[in-house]
């Protein structure tokens, strides 16, 4: 990816605004200092043309303690007026207005791209010059791995490292639009963002987009063409989110009831048919039966078949019970 933006020469260090930083301490910058005076500072820090500080804030601290008055900066243009302005905010209270998630998310790609232009720039300048023993020396050494470019836009951001779940906002706003996938495919996913901005967890919305490309690229089944494909791709994608809980807490169930006795106590009995009692008006006939669908059914009938399985078996157990 070219850079885009050029090296001025120079710059005041008190022309540069440093905004929000959620990292306030900047730790020992001894050894950067001792690098700076020894070799200079071979790689510059980032600001935007308005002079506002994108990377490097140790490195203008360290000049700044030197008693520097002036420093080489990297002048990146194409940054959004919206991270602009948050990079340039002086405390976490100017904004007045929240960040929604898929704001977050959009300003998070930013400054990791800028994050990562950053490290591939530091990594050239080593060939020309060394690194203290802090790691970050004159051309400020670093790896350049997707991780750390991700943690550091992440914490720059929000203040901790939540990358994952921005990672994930952001690939759902991508496959909504992704004119590679249908219509149907772009749709679900901006439905999925809609909920993500209203408050939903994203993970599920993840695993439903997941899910529903997954499902997209296989040929839909011929029983199913004559459906709505929104509707099939939400529904079968929910299925399968669901189908992986419910197998785990089978399998859970299962483990524990391995370790559990085989019968429950007679007060666990009491307890849950108190609870129970009067439940049948809790509900709508009419909406049940256009609600349930026929698996529903079968398990409820099941479950009223053992009940009543059970009630005969205590009742002779009671009356044995009374006649001896």
């Amino acid at each position: 990816m070219p850079d885009k933006g050029h090296i001025e020469l120079e710059r005041r260090i008190d022309s540069i605004t440093v905004g929000v930083r959620h990292r306030k301490d900047p730790g020992d910058l001894n050894a950067l200092m001792k690098s700076i005076e020894e070799v200079g500072l071979l790689q510059p820090v980032t600001i935007t043309p308005d002079g506002v500080l994108i990377c490097g804030w140790r490195r203008l601290e360290a000049l700044r303690r030197l008693g520097r008055r002036t420093l080489n900066v990297w002048v990146r243009s194409g940054i959004s007026d919206q991270l602009s302005h948050l990079l340039a905010q002086q405390d976490e209270n100017e904004q007045r207005k929240p960040l929604s998630p898929v704001e977050t998310a959009r300003l998070y790609a930013e400054i990791k791209m800028l994050e990562q232009e950053e490290g591939q720039r530091r990594m050239a300048a080593t060939q020309f010059g060394g690194a203290g023993s802090d790691g970050e020396a004159s051309g400020f050494v670093e790896s350049t791995e997707p991780w750390n470019s991700r943690t550091r836009a992440a914490q720059k951001l929000t203040g901790k490292n939540g990358w994952q779940r921005l990672e994930r906002i952001s690939w759902i706003e991508s496959i909504s639009k992704d004119e590679t996938f249908s219509d149907s495919v772009r749709e679900f996913a901006s439905n999925m963002l809609s909920e993500i901005e209203d408050g939903a967890p994203v993970a599920p919305a993840y695993n439903r987009v997941k899910a529903a490309v997954e499902l997209a690229s296989k040929p839909a089944p011929p029983s199913q063409d004559e459906q709505d494909e929104v509707e099939r791709l939400a529904a079968e994608a929910l299925k399968r989110v669901q189908d992986e809980e419910n197998a785990k807490r089978l399998r859970a169930l299962r483990s524990k009831a391995k370790r559990a006795p085989k019968h429950h106590s007679p007060r666990s009995f009491v307890l849950m048919w108190s609870e129970l009692e009067g439940w049948t008006g809790l509900y709508d006939v009419a909406e049940l039966a256009a609600a349930l669908k026929d698996d529903d059914w079968a398990r409820f009938e099941r479950v009223v078949a053992e009940t009543i399985e059970l009630r005969d078996q205590l009742r002779e157990a009671r009356t044995a019970a009374a006649s001896a």
